[in-house]
């Protein structure tokens, strides 16, 4: 099993990579709609203080992240990517397991702690991706992974709103035995992507985020532009997974079903935009206007969010596909920003990216939800569920300008072959 992918086997790795993401987020989805209802019933507070605390559980899962996300990035590339892959689904199986048997909020954020510590593993999956991806398809390919986070979203949250009109845990253990699931399947069938002529010796020095970046920043300029810019941007997008279910429950007293449906509609959109939609975008008109029409229809989307949270629930409906269009901002940086780098450290990239990832997972659920509570709490001067979303679209505009400035240092950098030009629309 230790044995290195040959380039025949790279689509079937491809698809097997993307069913262990998938699977993933399919337990992940699961437990979205029923977390307000959990912390609630723990803790017997109301909608909106149970937010702020929803905000601090994901502030220690990202908390882990940030520490963890190089360090599990560097082993990836000195053991390869299979065993860690691994390791981190049967964490995720005892993580979900103790969040299903908590009676405490202690409980829930040792939980999230070892969840956190796994979730680094991601990194992981998009350096599996680049081991065996041309680095002309790069960008496509890494929009699998965003496509695996759209299904998973299609049908776990729709899973998890219905199991969780049977109890508010039981989707918890359903998420355990996924987790559990991937593991026994990844054991057998999931092979090594990376040769052990392209391996590395770990260096805990190298292992944290700031040493990282400055060592691939040391390779050109632009990559910490790109990063930045990233790092903004996922501050902006971490409102959708801790406010969403808040949102809808204050701003419309929709159940865990219809939660749950809701989540479906956006994974729908996400994996249409990032499974098929990119494949045709990126190279028709380039990784830059794909990444400036992500970003643009985030800020509208949130628009509609804050409108509809007024009392004009069809508005939702809206914002769910204009919204889907972001998920072309992430790959086309991912995709530049591997093709800047040398192929024997995409793994210290990824793990680099996802510490800065983390900063901005740290930062904006505490942010968000803080927000929320002030103009839902009883008594606000002015009741707006949807004020989170607006401050998420500004996000999303500064994290566009941050990305268009390293754009263009890089069409302009001798460092790095200058991104290619998009095809036109018809040939």
């Amino acid at each position: 099993m230790s044995e290195s992918v040959p380039a025949p086997g790279a689509k079937s790795s491809l698809i097997f990579v993307f069913l262990v993401v998938f699977i993933d987020m399919l337990g992940f989805g699961i437990i979205m709609p029923v977390l307000p209802k959990l912390i609630t019933s723990i803790t017997g507070e109301t909608i909106s203080n149970a937010a702020v605390y929803a905000g601090w559980l994901a502030f220690a899962y990202a908390a882990m992240q940030f520490v963890f996300g190089p360090i599990v990035g560097n082993l990836s590339d000195r053991f390869g990517r299979r065993p860690v892959l691994l390791g981190a689904l049967g964490g995720y199986a005892i993580a979900y397991s103790l969040m299903g048997f908590s009676t405490s909020l202690l409980w829930l954020f040792a939980a999230r702690i070892i969840a956190g510590i796994m979730g680094a593993s991601f990194s992981t999956a998009y350096a599996y991706i680049a081991d065996i991806s041309p680095a002309k398809k790069r960008a496509q390919n890494f929009g699998l992974i965003g496509a695996a986070f759209g299904l998973g979203f299609i049908i776990g949250p729709a899973i998890g709103g219905i199991l969780g009109e049977y109890g508010t845990r039981l989707p918890f253990f359903g998420a355990s035995a996924l987790a559990a699931l991937n593991l026994v399947f990844g054991f057998f069938m999931l092979k090594e992507s990376l040769p052990p002529e392209k391996r590395r010796p770990f260096n805990l020095a190298r292992a944290n985020a700031i040493v990282a970046l400055k060592a691939l920043s040391g390779q050109n300029k632009v990559v910490i532009w790109y990063a930045t810019a990233l790092t903004v941007w996922m501050t902006a997008h971490v409102v959708f997974p801790i406010i969403f279910a808040f949102y809808l429950i204050a701003a419309f007293g929709w159940s865990e079903l219809f939660v749950g449906l809701a989540f479906a509609a956006v994974g729908l959109g996400a994996a249409t935009v990032q499974g098929f939609l990119i494949r045709v975008l990126v190279p028709r008109i380039g990784e830059r206007n794909s990444a400036i029409l992500g970003a643009i229809s985030m800020a509208v989307s949130c628009v509609f969010y804050v409108l509809a949270g007024g009392g004009q629930a069809w508005l939702v409906f809206i914002a769910i596909p204009v919204g889907a269009l972001q998920g072309l901002f992430q790959p086309s940086l991912n995709g530049l920003m591997s093709n800047a780098v040398s192929d024997e450290t995409q793994g210290e990239l990824q793990g680099a990216v996802a510490s800065l990832q983390s900063i901005a997972s740290i930062t904006g659920p505490p942010i968000f939800t803080a927000v929320f509570a002030a103009f839902t709490v009883a008594g606000s001067a002015y009741y707006l569920p949807g004020a989170p979303f607006g401050l998420a679209g500004l996000i999303a505009l500064v994290a566009l300008a941050i990305f268009l400035r390293g754009y263009a240092l890089h069409c302009t950098s001798d460092e790095v072959e200058p991104p290619p030009a998009a095809k036109p629309l018809m040939d």
